[in-house]
């Protein structure tokens, strides 16, 4: 059993207990369901903004504890005040050490949120829209078509939007009409190995009319550069920072690089990794 269907079958264990404990109806109850959401395609082509999802991430299965000592609210207030197009938050417990509570405390910044976990549930999409994220992730690798077609339709009917999360060409027929966002996972979910020209070769086959978005291995201006000009327009970044005594700051010092623009033109050759390393 690779990794990935050991999270998924971690997490068919989490919803029994989820709903053993709070009923679907309840969740309609949250006060987060009448709440206007913020749309993260619209700020990702707000060109005042970085196109950075920067994540809050505490530990993954592939590197242990990142950072265990970050607060959430304080570092998704400095990602939100210099510039983050969006912010991307780990909800998985057993393996991540993320929380639902962690989107609530964030939800105080005016910016849009995505709840990043493994959502194989319609239960898991209700779920999200009731603590305030604005967006849910579908991952291909552990859904049929079929399914992330559902769930995506569920979420819109939320007023969610949705980021499809690819990882090799066999996935582009997971993309449909309710797919508002595409991310390119250069991280092998099933490996946890690393490789950022996965985004290039993917790019040309997205659809025309889904914002792209590239996903792990990003910790250079000129990798984002370079990614920007094969189409993609948003990049989702974490360990970058959270691998920091202060995230905050990495973050601030990124922007300011960022603003500044590349130093020089690399080739992702430079900038493909393997499975040793240590951003995300």
């Amino acid at each position: 059993m690779d990794i990935l269907e050991k999270i998924v079958a971690h997490k068919k264990l989490e919803l029994a207990r989820s709903k053993a404990i709070t009923a679907e109806a309840l969740l309609e109850k949250s006060p987060f369901f009448a709440r206007k959401t913020v749309s993260l395609r619209e700020f990702l082509l707000d060109d005042r903004k970085t196109g950075i999802i920067a994540e809050f991430k505490r530990q993954s299965p592939s590197k242990g504890i990142i950072n265990g000592q970050a607060g959430v609210f304080q570092v998704t207030k400095a990602y939100t005040a210099f510039g983050a197009s969006g912010l991307s938050i780990l909800t998985d417990n057993h393996f991540f050490g993320g929380h639902q509570d962690d989107i609530i405390k964030a939800r105080g910044h005016e910016i849009p949120i995505l709840r990043k976990d493994f959502i194989i549930d319609p239960y898991q999409v209700r779920e999200a829209k009731s603590i305030g994220a604005d967006v849910v992730l579908l991952i291909a690798a552990c859904l049929s078509p079929m399914e992330v077609r559902s769930l995506a339709a569920l979420a819109k009917s939320l007023q969610l939007e949705v980021l499809l999360e690819i990882h090799h060409q066999g996935e582009l027929d997971h993309i449909c009409d309710e797919i508002d966002l595409v991310g390119v996972n250069n991280r092998d979910l099933r490996t946890f190995a690393v490789d950022i020209r996965r985004s290039e070769s993917l790019s040309p086959l997205i659809p025309a009319g889904k914002i792209k978005i590239t996903e792990s291995g990003i910790s250079s201006v000129d990798t984002i550069a370079t990614l920007k000009r094969s189409g993609f327009q948003g990049f989702l970044i974490g360990e970058n920072f959270m691998k920091e005594p202060d995230p905050a700051i990495a973050f601030a010092s990124f922007v300011n690089q960022l603003k500044k623009g590349p130093h020089e033109s690399k080739s992702l050759r430079h900038d493909s990794t393997r499975s040793s390393e240590k951003t995300g």
